[in-house]
């Protein structure tokens, strides 16, 4: 499954007009983990440095985007055929628990994983279910600290904002004006 993105969009001020998707885009400025921050990056963590969960976490960490765990299946496989859907997610939510990887927020129906370890916030199409990521600069601080109840520790701050992406807002227009 390939992660799509129309012709017109732009992605951190690049456009991408001449990419056939996100995923080209970002492999062509992404940044990969090398095998031995990988391996520094499991110990910090507490966990074994595997071969599949090097090739997992390569696979989610080499693009930008939000990948379902069989996205990241289907790019698994490549590498390794013999890979099973389970030990995917089994993978993932293990990177997931221990602070490797981001959870983007659950209730969209379907696990999807953060590739971008930086700050940042969502904006998500209400029609499409896409999610794109803006920088949390772009918000500007927010400051909820007396408003949380008592004792309540926030563990990571993120805001949504949802609407229609750029692709169903036209499409929605084009369907108002044939009617």
């Amino acid at each position: 499954m390939g992660i799509g993105i129309a012709p017109s969009e732009t992605v951190s001020g690049l456009s991408t007009t001449n990419f056939e998707s996100l995923e080209n885009l970002y492999h062509l400025i992404g940044m990969r983990v090398s095998h031995i921050d990988f391996r520094e990056l499991c110990r910090q963590h507490g966990l074994a440095a595997t071969h599949q969960r090097e090739v997992i976490y390569a696979a989610v960490t080499a693009r930008h985007g939000h990948f379902s765990p069989e996205d990241i299946y289907e790019l698994v496989r490549k590498q390794i055929p013999a890979i099973s859907l389970a030990t995917v997610y089994k993978n993932v939510k293990t990177f997931v628990n221990t602070g490797m990887l981001r959870e983007v927020s659950p209730h969209y129906g379907s696990l999807k994983i953060d590739s971008n370890p930086s700050p940042h916030h969502h904006v998500v199409c209400t029609q499409c279910k896409s999610i794109l990521d803006i920088e949390a600069e772009s918000i500007g601080s927010m400051d909820i600290q007396q408003k949380l109840p008592a004792g309540f520790r926030v563990q990571r701050f993120s805001i949504e904002i949802h609407g229609l992406c750029g692709k169903c807002s036209a499409k929605g227009k084009q369907s108002a004006h044939k009617q």
